[in-house]
């Protein structure tokens, strides 16, 4: 009765979960809060699961140490949150330069606003956004203040994880004012929700390691399988062609090149200008070349060569509502949406609709492709092309050369250079005259090393960039691993299929046959070898995207994507020399993720990160996150290949019941870690949120899918309390719909609840 009242009250608790996150997205934030998160009942439900989990331990008579401590430390944790809520106080206090402030604003579940008094005064000094050199881009927010605390003065700062404490009070950037006077700071006091909570956390961690470690825990136990000695689990296991160039102009590919060795401020960065003419042409063209011309002959050929390139059929349209309401062809020109017997601009009623609210399949393939076209007019108008660098005063600001320039921002012979280069350099263009384009452009790039300030890359990062730029790392990789990882896959069922018959041969004609036959040796070294270039290719991409960015690729989904799949392929090069059916997993699943990473969601530029997102902290909490995704992932694989075995083989066949329960334990050996990764990262990140923002848990969509899965995962390691889960059909059949948790913590969350948490 009591194992009933836990599992009940534990899939209670997962499903209020799962519909707040819902309740959130049509009822707004504050509601959900309100309603569920905050409420008491919620409150209550955690508390009797609690409770009840505590019961059926001491009813079970648990005496395994490291055990106890796990679930020890989730009581913990459980407490300090209790704590927290009954005990915290949280609010904003706002400053303005030069005014003591000694009182902050609280606000309640029912939006009213009261003061409380601080047990000390603040006064604001200086607040300065820090910015990447030469870009706009936001780098950090620094607050500095004073504490006036009994007389006595005290000079305090606050940044974007550096917060400052004073007694049982912390303080963090929360906002600030556009004038640039005045701050808000988020204020915090929580003086025993936190310290249980944090040793909650500490006692997992060491937990979660000795369950591993530990010789009479469950993991060290699957270790020692009988079906590992006898090596049950030793199962083996089209880009198009470029087009002919047509007839349009571009400049020699060498000159291209040249170009493409300025540097531009882009998308808020300061890069090589190739990355602009890979990203413009991609979105133009679909690719990063046309026809056998590379892209920065692409982006060349518009600013030079206008009007022919305006007649290349450079457009890649995709089938569906645009194609056919407008009976288009897949590639168009730029002249086909400018027709005069038409009106002039084709599009132009249909992006008015679109703006006024339409928003069909229909009116969001205008946008898409009016957004490509205003991008080529800008181009041929120059406005993208800041290109012209200008230090004054420690500030460097990046100028195109149509930029509205004064002699009070440029001294005269700068600004006619800026303005008057390319004009320079068309007439070159049109004289054939390559050598002195080349020359000119070797003059504007010294031009702007001298004029850049500190905002330029350094000469690793430019030739990592370079390098990153020039080969399609994900594309090509995602094409080679998900054919490789299908057809070593498909020949490891064919082989489980046919097992018994195999076995037969085998035994009627020893002499020919080895222990491993030749075509699963030769099969299995195949995908061995193709896993490890696979993984070195992919190493390569990161490290060079690492470089080029100045930071960990971990901070989008597209970094994510790479970074999972990664993860993948070196876990199954390490599975793979005990258990061969773990290299075709590794190849699909991560040929799945490189797939994803293509999808029109993901960006896959160089970006600076928010300066939220600067801390040590979240190379820790996405990677062990991505690691625990990478072997769930896994497991996922090896749950449907058995489901498959079994629907394929049909119940009952000679051999199945081994195979199931050999895939199975596959499965557990990389369940175990990928639980302990998993909650590593989830309390790791809520760490890093108390640091951030000043709460460890603030019920974000994609926090709350994290616990989710982590929660529908963890049934997994019960079986000794759920019968079902000791049957290898019955587990396979769990841990392949566990993967939906997964799925939608990932994709569902950045892509239709939104959140916090929804650029990654």
């Amino acid at each position: 009765m009591l194992r009933k009242i836990l599992f009940t009250l534990y899939v209670l608790v997962t499903a209020c979960m799962a519909a707040a996150t819902f309740v959130e997205k049509y009822r707004g934030t504050d509601f959900a809060h309100a309603a569920v998160y905050g409420s008491w009942w919620f409150t209550s439900l955690w508390a009797l699961l609690a409770a009840a989990a505590v019961a059926y331990i001491a009813k079970r008579r648990m005496h395994l140490p490291s055990a106890l401590a796990l679930h020890a430390a989730f009581v913990l944790i459980l407490a300090g949150a209790l704590a927290t809520r009954l005990t915290a106080e949280r609010g904003m206090v706002h400053l303005r330069c030069g005014a003591p402030v000694d009182s902050y604003s609280v606000s309640d579940r029912h939006g009213n606003v009261s003061e409380l008094k601080l047990p000390f005064a603040l006064r604001l000094d200086s607040f300065a956004v820090r910015y990447h050199d030469g870009t706009a881009a936001e780098a950090d927010y620094v607050s500095r203040f004073t504490v006036i605390d009994n007389g006595g003065e005290t000079q305090a700062e606050v940044s974007m994880n550096n917060i400052y404490r004073h007694g049982s009070i912390r303080l963090y950037q929360a906002s600030y004012d556009r004038d640039m006077l005045g701050s808000t700071l988020a204020v915090n006091r929580d003086p025993y929700g936190i310290p249980l909570t944090y040793a909650g956390y500490a006692l997992l961690f060491a937990a979660l390691l000795w369950s591993l470690f530990d010789p009479k825990g469950a993991y060290r136990r699957l270790l020692r399988h009988p079906l590992l000695k006898r090596g049950a689990l030793a199962l083996a296991l089209v880009a198009g062609w470029p087009v002919a160039a047509g007839a349009a102009k571009v400049l020699p590919k060498e000159t291209a090149d040249k170009f493409g060795r300025l540097y531009i401020l882009y998308n808020n960065r300061v890069c090589p200008l190739q990355t602009f003419a890979a990203d413009f042409t991609k979105k133009l063209c679909g690719s990063t070349h046309y026809k056998d011309y590379t892209a920065e002959q692409v982006l060349t050929g518009f600013i030079f060569f206008g009007d022919e390139w305006s007649n290349e059929p450079v457009f890649r349209l995709k089938n569906g509502a645009l194609r056919d309401r407008l009976q288009l062809p897949r590639t168009c020109t730029v002249n086909t949406f400018f027709n005069q017997t038409m009106g002039g601009y084709i599009l132009g009623p249909y992006v008015e609709e679109y703006y006024r609210g339409q928003g069909g399949e229909f009116h969001k393939q205008v946008a898409d492709v009016d957004d490509r076209l205003m991008m080529v007019m800008n181009l041929r108008r120059g406005t993208p092309l800041k290109v012209f660098p200008h230090t004054a005063g420690g500030k460097t600001t990046w100028y195109a050369p149509t930029d509205d320039i004064t002699d009070s921002i440029v001294d005269g012979p700068r600004r006619k250079y800026m303005q008057n280069v390319f004009s320079l350099i068309y007439g070159e263009v049109l004289a054939g005259r390559y050598g002195n384009v080349e020359k000119i452009l070797g003059k504007m790039l010294e031009y702007q090393r001298q004029n850049a300030g500190t905002s330029l890359p350094t000469e690793a990062q430019t030739k990592a960039e370079r390098a990153y730029n020039a080969v399609p790392f994900a594309t090509v990789l995602f094409m080679v691993n998900l054919a490789a990882g299908l057809l070593l896959l498909a020949f490891t069922v064919w082989r489980m299929v046919k097992a018994d018959g195999i076995n037969k041969a085998y035994e009627a004609n020893k002499a020919h046959w080895t222990n491993s036959p030749r075509c699963i040796k030769a099969a299995h070294a195949a995908g061995t070898a193709l896993t490890a270039l696979s993984a070195a290719a992919l190493t390569a991409c990161l490290a060079l995207r690492w470089i080029a960015g100045g930071r960990v690729p971990m901070a989008n989904g597209y970094e994510t994507m790479l970074v999972m799949a990664w993860f993948v392929m070196l876990l199954g090069l390490a599975a793979g020399r005990r258990f061969r059916i773990a290299v075709p997993f590794s190849l699909l699943m991560s040929g799945f993720f490189l797939l994803v990473s293509h999808i029109n969601y993901m960006d896959p530029q160089i970006t600076h990160v928010k300066p939220v997102l600067s801390s040590p902290l979240l190379s820790v909490h996405v990677s062990v996150i991505m690691m625990s995704f990478a072997l769930l992932s896994l497991t996922f694989a090896v749950g449907l290949t058995a489901l498959l075995l079994r629907l394929v083989r049909g119940k009952g066949a000679p051999g199945l019941a081994e195979q199931e329960e050999s895939l199975a334990l596959l499965s557990r050996l990389m369940l175990y870690p990928a639980l302990a990764l998993l909650a590593a990262g989830v309390f790791v990140g809520a760490v890093w949120a108390n640091v951030s923002w000043g709460t460890y848990w603030s019920w974000d969509a994609k926090e709350t899918w994290g616990l989710i899965t982590l929660m529908v995962y963890a049934v997994a390691v019960h079986d000794r309390s759920l019968p079902f889960l000791r049957r290898p059909a019955g587990y396979h059949l769990f841990m392949t719909l566990a993967f939906l948790t997964i799925l939608m913590t990932y994709f569902g969350v950045n892509y239709f609840l939104g959140g916090m948490h929804s650029y990654a």
